[in-house]
């Protein structure tokens, strides 16, 4: 599993928001949402509800404590 990915997921989980995680993770939004899709593709889940903000759904809540 790529750990770029991993610490994209992180950065969304702790700001709340794809625009504020990329700002975290220092790339811009589109990269973060593409990479976050590639990680979602790899664990055949959706980790987030998206809308007003990232909610984790309860599979991107089972995958955090391995994150």
């Amino acid at each position: 599993m790529n750990l770029t990915l991993i610490r994209y997921f992180m950065a969304v989980v702790e700001t709340g928001s794809f625009t504020r995680g990329a700002e975290r993770a220092n790339v811009t939004q589109p990269t973060l949402s593409a990479g976050i899709k590639r990680l979602e593709e790899a664990l055949d889940v959706a980790l987030f509800e998206r809308g007003r903000g990232a909610q984790l759904t309860p599979a991107g809540a089972r995958f955090l404590p391995r994150a």
